[in-house]
Parts: C-alpha cells; structure tokens; sequence
C-alpha cells in the first residue's frame, strides 16, 4: 500500500493527481510546509513538514515524500514515475523507451519549465505586477520559458501528448510544473498546441477532483 506525505498545495499535486486518475489505493498523510505556519502549530489533522515522525521518512524536511513495501522516495517527479510504472496502466511506460521518454520530459519540466514558471506566479502572486522592476522581472522568466515552450509546441503540434500518443505521467509532470506560469495569458497566446494541451489536461475528471481538495485546504 502507498503512503503520500504532503498536502494538495505543495507539489504533492502531482503524485495527487496521477493516484486519483489510476484509482490507486493509498494512505494520505497531510504534511503541510513548516514554513507556512510561521511557528505556529499544524492544523488540526495535519503534521508539519518538521515534525520528528514526518523528518523520520525525509530528514530534509521536504514533501511530498511517498513509501510503499519499504521503498522511500522524497522527490516529486521520482514519485510520479514509480506509481506510473507499478500502477499506472497505459498512464505508465509501455516499454523501456517509453520510460526513457517520460524519465526526459520529467527532467526537462523539472531543468526548463518549473524555476521560470515559479518566478513568474511569485511574481504575480505578489500582486506587484503593475511596478516597473515586477514588469521586468516576469518578461525575463517569460523569456527563459520561450525555447522550452517552443519545443513543447512543436511536439505536441506533431503528436498531441508527450509520450505514446495518449495521455500519460509525462503530461501530468510536465502541466503540473507549467501551471505554475498559466497566470501569464500572453506567454501562452503565443503556443497554441501548449495552451490547448494544457487545457485538456486540466479538463480531466481527476484533474478537477485533486484541484477541488486542494481548494478546500487552508491557503
């Protein structure tokens, strides 16, 4: 049986998200990030990412973090890939060079899409967008995302998904790491294979059930 440590506002979105498509059994444990409590205690329910029973399964602090039959893994998209592949059905590999695929376009969302992205809710997130030095910043992560989206948009112009021509983990790893930058409608304007993509991505049934819990969690 899986245990997932980590709560839907965290990148534990991902593992999330691929569990409720595959309906995977698993035990949820809710970690929430110490940082955003401010010193203060967990939610009622909810363990804090520094707690000794939590930095028992990833002394780093950090979630997600996931076990199963004694394995430990603490890195999102490693996460993804092992449930992707002994539980995923046709979200997972087929063959060898589908995991090599997938294991790609993991390190690339994680190499060339997630830090810009980020940069770029932060910055809106902020609610200084309006300021010169904000305007600034958000065109110069836009920019670091034009080459990578560029190669996405051809890719999916050609082939409709990441791998195997059906949705899979790939797509998952790759739309949960580019949501980040979604707030940037004009970036977007510019790939229209990627927004289309993304949008069907986000239409699907478990997609809005991991995004309902994770509206329903304290922000």
């Amino acid at each position: 049986m899986i245990t997932l440590y980590g709560v839907y506002r965290s990148r534990a979105s991902r593992p999330l998200w691929l569990l409720a498509e595959t309906g995977t059994p698993f035990t949820h444990v809710p970690v929430i990030q110490a940082y955003r409590l401010g010193g203060g205690a967990a939610p009622e329910g909810m363990l804090a990412s520094n707690a000794p029973a939590f930095l028992r399964v990833n002394p780093q602090g950090q979630i997600p973090a996931m076990q199963e039959d004694g394995l430990i893994l603490t890195e999102s998209l490693a996460i993804t890939l092992h449930i992707a592949r002994r539980h995923g059905g046709a979200l997972g590999p087929a063959d060898g060079a589908e995991l090599s695929l997938m294991e790609q376009w993991a390190l690339f969302a994680a190499t060339a899409i997630e830090t810009p992205a980020l940069e770029i809710q932060y910055a809106l997130g902020a609610g200084a967008a309006s300021l010169p030095e904000s305007r600034a910043g958000i065109a110069l992560s836009a920019e670091k995302l034009r080459r990578p989206l560029a190669r996405l948009e051809t890719h999916l112009a050609d082939h409709g998904w990441s791998v195997g021509g059906r949705f899979t983990v790939a797509d998952i790893n790759t739309a949960e790491c580019l949501r980040y930058a979604q707030g940037h409608g004009e970036l977007f304007e510019a790939f229209p294979a990627v927004k289309a993509w993304l949008a069907r991505c986000q239409a699907r049934p478990a997609f809005q059930e991991m995004w309902a819990r994770r509206e329903a969690e304290p922000a």
